[in-house]
């Protein structure tokens, strides 16, 4: 029986550098189906890619920290405290006209609208590291990164109908962010060119985009792979500095985990978590509210949760 098991172990592969093993299979490239919206997925994020390639050809400073300050907006503002904390999990509260705005933002980051982009998230949430997860680097490293993204199939195969997000199904605004997203991406494309011609095109919609995006995967990959585990949760997040750098604060993945709830990531004061300082401020002046953060004694849990399959 060992070397049976053994057998069907063989091509088992530890990631680099890391502890996790990939342990299921997925084509990602060959001898899979290729939907149509995986075709057009994969054309929309070559074509910024390659857009962010003329980033040395066509620098400015102007272009330079125009794309930086949108960096910012969309990934603090948009994706990290309004699709993740707010939308996803509930961390806070803002008001109906701030939480547009910032959601807007968040269209601008080209990641999807946000029923879909929560959906998923709660989905990862729901069924971390199992199968069903959409982004688990059980699957390997480039799976958990971008092949999911390339890969509609996985997605219909595990979620035949997506009603975890009703909340938001149930606001006209999400409805029609949802129905004429792509809209807003080549409006804006159209601004931005009209403004400062090719070289806000590449800076603004290519490099900036594709910064934003990548280090949102960054947490989904790396977040999983590499870093330092300090709760008990039944999952492979781990805390990541670097990340956590990059992300505002994302990258205290395993305290996310731990915590999902909670507005603040970096949970000790050298954990530096640029989102949660904004959400403090917003609470200062009364534009936040309801901020969600764990208790004493649910921490006091998770540190003395008994040693899990994962750790």
């Amino acid at each position: 029986m060992s070397s049976i098991y053994a057998a069907k172990e063989s091509w088992h592969q530890r990631i680099l550098f890391s502890n996790v093993v990939v342990t299921r299979k997925r084509n990602l490239f060959w001898g899979r189906k290729w939907r149509s919206l995986d075709i057009k997925m994969a054309i929309g994020i070559l074509f910024f890619h390659i857009l962010a390639f003329f980033a040395p050809f066509t620098f400015t400073w102007d272009a330079f920290w125009i794309a930086f300050f949108g960096y910012i907006l969309t990934g603090i503002f948009g994706i990290t405290m309004c699709y993740h904390r707010l939308l996803a999990h509930h961390s806070l509260k803002l008001p109906k006209w701030l939480e547009y705005a910032c959601a807007y933002l968040g269209v601008q980051a080209i990641q999807r609208d946000p029923i879909y982009w929560v959906s998923i998230h709660r989905y990862h949430h729901q069924y971390v590291e199992s199968e069903k997860d959409p982004h688990t680097p059980t699957y390997g490293f480039w799976f958990s990164h971008m092949g999911w993204i390339l890969d509609s199939g996985f997605i219909m195969e595990k979620y035949q109908e997506r009603k975890n997000v009703e909340d938001l199904k149930s606001q006209a605004f999400y409805r029609f962010i949802k129905r004429t997203y792509l809209w807003h991406i080549f409006g804006f494309g159209a601004l931005v060119y009209a403004w400062g011609g090719f070289p806000y095109l590449v800076w603004i919609m290519g490099v900036r985009s594709m910064w934003v995006l990548h280090m949102t995967l960054l947490v989904n990959s790396a977040c999983h792979i590499w870093g330092k585990r300090v709760w008990n949760t039944n999952d492979l997040s781990k805390n990541n500095w670097w990340v956590a750098l990059l992300t505002f604060g994302e990258g205290w993945h395993n305290n996310h985990h731990a915590f999902e709830y909670s507005a603040r990531h970096g949970l000790e004061w050298w954990q530096i978590d640029l989102c949660w300082y904004v959400i403090c401020f917003l609470e200062s002046i009364g534009l936040a509210w309801n901020v969600k953060l764990p208790t004493p004694a649910h921490k006091f849990k998770k540190s003395l949760a008994s040693t899990n399959k994962f750790r």
